[in-house]
């Protein structure tokens, strides 16, 4: 009987190699999906202070980090599935639409930017809740010049997402942001339609006044 088990030990002792090979690669890739996370958020950050030039640079310097975090991702399948590593696609997903609308240009695709489709598209969502950041700050700034053209890409944005109609562990969740997408529309839509009906109000109000002169 005890030779059904002799082997046992080794069998343990090469899990155990490949468990700390795992292990050192993950330690290997997490800071430098952090460094792409904060590199993204800073990208966002100045994109809402329209300094879009550090954008730029701040996204390419993610998608370096990005780039070495995946040479080691490779070699071990295991950890492209961890969420660490799908953040960080999905703040790069996040961070280069928005830029991307904001200036108004097409949006990059999955493959122009080189991630995961699940990531994309959640990070496609996420831009929409920083679209709205944008549209309400040019609104504070009494410009609404843009806020039909944003809304509209919006709008755009939920109707594609509401038709990825698969399981969440194929999409990462891809449902929930959904849910949230559709939230923030409808508020964004609210607010606009409140502040166009107001400056409509008060351009009327002035040609009222210009006509009593």
């Amino acid at each position: 009987m005890s030779g059904i088990s002799d082997n046992l030990e080794d069998i343990a002792e090469q899990v155990r190699r490949d468990f700390t090979e795992l292990d050192a690669a993950r330690e290997k890739v997490l800071p430098g999906c952090r460094e792409v996370i904060r590199n993204c958020s800073q990208a966002i950050r100045a994109v809402h202070r329209q300094e879009f030039e550090r954008a730029v640079e701040l996204l390419k310097t993610a998608r370096r980090l990005l780039s070495e975090t995946e040479q080691t991702v490779a070699d071990y399948n295991a950890l492209s599935n961890t969420g660490f590593f799908r953040d960080a696609q999905k703040e790069y997903a996040e961070g280069s639409i928005l830029l991307s609308v904001v200036n108004g240009k097409p949006m990059p695709s999955p493959e122009e930017l080189g991630i995961d489709n699940a990531a994309y598209l959640n990070g496609l969502g996420e831009a929409v809740g920083e679209l709205r950041r944008y549209l309400l700050d040019s609104m504070r700034r009494d410009d609404v010049s843009r806020g039909e053209e944003l809304l509209r890409v919006m709008d755009d944005v939920y109707s594609v997402l509401v038709t990825i109609d698969f399981p969440d562990a194929i999409t990462g969740g891809l449902r929930r942001t959904t849910d949230m997408v559709r939230g923030v529309l409808e508020k964004t839509r609210s607010d606009l339609t409140l502040i166009m009906r107001q400056k409509d109000l008060e351009n009327r109000l002035e040609q009222i006044r210009g006509d009593k002169k």
